[in-house]
C-alpha cells in the first residue's frame, strides 16, 4: 500500500516548485552579489530551500485528516504570534513584523496566509450544507479580518489585502451566498474616504504615485520607475545573468525581495518571463487538479486555498513590478528572498501533497 500510495505524489506540481526554487535562488544571488550587507543572502536562501523541501516531503507523509480537529489551536496560535509581535516584536524601517528567535527573524504574518487557509477549509468543509447561509458568511469573514487587522498594525496593508484576497477565493469556490459578497463590497465604497484617510502617510503617496508616476520620480516613484526600465531593457533574451544594469548598479532597490521579477526579467528577457509564467501555471494547474480528485471537501478546500493564496501573491507581485497597481511590500513566491514565506509555502504544499496521496480514488481497504 505504501508503493501505491507514493505513485500519487505530484511529481509534476513537486517539479515546478523545485525549478522556480532554482530560478529564485539564481535570481537572489544576481541581485545580491556584491552588495553590502546580503552577502549571505543566496546561501541562506538555499538552507532554507532544503529544509522547507524536507518538511513538504516529511509533511506529504502524514494524513491531513489529522488536522481538522485542531484547525482551532492552529488558527489561535496565528493570532497569539500576530500579537505578540506587536508587543516584542523588532522594529525595522518603522515597521513592526518580525521577532527575533536569534537564528532566524521570524514573520508571523507569513504563517497566518497559511494558517487562514487551513482554518477556512475546515470551517467551510463543516458547513457545506449550510454554506449559503449569513451565519457562515460572517463568522469566515470574522476568521479573516481579526488577522488582518492585527498585521494591518504592524503596519502591512499588503500583506492585509492578501489575507482578505484568500478568504474570498476559498469562499467563492466553497459557495457561500455571492449577495453578502456584493453588499460587503458596497460597504467598501461607502467606506473608501474613510479608509482612504486611515492609511499612513506613505501608504497613500505609493497609491498616488501610481495614479501619477511623474509626481515623484526620485522619490516614491522611483522603485517601479527603475523597475520599469529593467523590465523594458531586458529585450527578448535579456542581458545576461548577472549582466542587468539596473540590478548589477543597484539602482534597483529592494530587487532582492519585492522587485525581484524586474532582475529576472532584464537578464533572462521576455523569454525568462514566460517560463517563469509557464512554472507558475504548471503549478496551479497541479493544485487545481489534486483539489478535484481530493477524498473530502476539506482537501479539496486546501489545495484551492493553497492555489489562490499562490496564485494572487505572484500577480500582485509582478503587476506591482509592471506599474499596473500601486507599489506593495508582497514578495513573489518561491522566487524572492524570505526564509519566513518559503517555510510557509512549502508547508502548505506539504499538505496538497498528502491530500494527493490519499485522493478518493486509493482503496484503502
Amino acid at each position: 500500500m505504501g508503493r501505491l500510495r507514493w505513485r500519487h505524489f505530484d511529481f509534476w506540481l513537486t517539479a515546478a516548485v523545485i525549478l522556480l526554487l532554482v530560478i529564485g535562488l539564481a535570481m537572489v544571488y544576481s541581485a545580491t552579489r556584491n552588495t553590502e550587507g546580503l552577502e549571505d543572502s543566496t546561501r541562506r536562501q538555499a538552507i532554507f530551500i532544503v529544509i522547507g523541501l524536507v518538511l513538504m516531503v516529511a509533511l506529504a507523509t502524514v494524513d491531513y485528516g489529522l488536522l481538522e480537529p485542531i484547525t482551532g489551536a492552529i488558527y489561535g496560535l496565528v493570532i497569539a504570534a500576530l500579537v505578540a509581535v506587536l508587543i516584542i516584536g523588532r522594529v525595522t524601517h518603522g515597521a513592526q513584523r518580525w521577532i527575533d528567535l536569534g537564528f532566524m527573524l521570524f514573520q508571523p504574518s507569513e504563517f497566518a496566509k497559511l494558517g487562514l487557509v487551513i482554518f477556512l477549509a475546515r470551517y467551510f468543509a463543516e458547513h457545506s450544507e449550510d454554506i449559503k447561509s449569513g451565519r457562515v458568511f460572517l463568522v469566515s469573514l470574522g476568521a479573516a479580518l481579526l488577522p488582518m487587522m492585527l498585521i494591518y498594525l504592524q503596519p502591512d496593508l499588503s500583506t492585509a489585502l492578501l489575507l482578505g484576497a484568500i478568504w474570498l477565493g476559498m469562499a467563492a469556490v466553497a459557495g457561500v451566498n455571492m449577495a453578502y459578497v456584493g453588499a460587503l463590497a458596497g460597504a467598501g465604497l461607502v467606506a473608501a474616504p474613510a479608509i482612504w484617510y486611515s492609511l499612513h502617510d506613505y501608504q497613500r503617496l505609493r497609491v498616488l504615485a501610481f495614479i501619477n508616476p511623474a509626481a515623484d520620480p526620485q522619490g516614491t516613484g522611483y522603485n517601479v520607475g527603475q523597475a520599469m526600465i529593467a523590465i523594458g531593457s531586458g529585450g527578448w533574451l535579456g542581458k545576461g545573468f548577472a549582466s542587468g544594469t539596473q540590478s548589477q548598479l543597484h539602482f534597483l532597490r529592494v530587487r532582492h525581495t519585492d522587485f525581484i521579477f524586474s532582475v529576472l526579467a532584464e537578464e533572462l528577457g521576455f523569454v525568462g518571463a514566460v517560463v517563469l509564467f509557464a512554472l507558475f501555471g504548471l503549478l496551479l494547474w497541479r493544485l487545481i487538479r489534486v483539489a478535484g480528485v481530493a477524498r473530502d471537501r476539506f482537501g479539496e478546500l486546501l489545495a484551492v486555498g493553497m492555489a489562490v493564496y499562490i496564485f494572487v501573491q505572484a500577480a500582485i507581485n509582478i503587476a506591482m513590478n509592471m506599474a499596473l497597481i500601486p507599489a506593495t511590500g508582497i514578495p513573489l513566491p518561491f522566487v524572492s528572498f524570505g526564509n519566513n514565506a518559503l517555510l510557509s509555502l512549502l508547508l502548505g504544499l506539504g499538505l496538497v501533497q498528502s491530500v494527493a496521496l490519499r485522493h478518493k480514488k486509493l482503496d484503502f481497504a
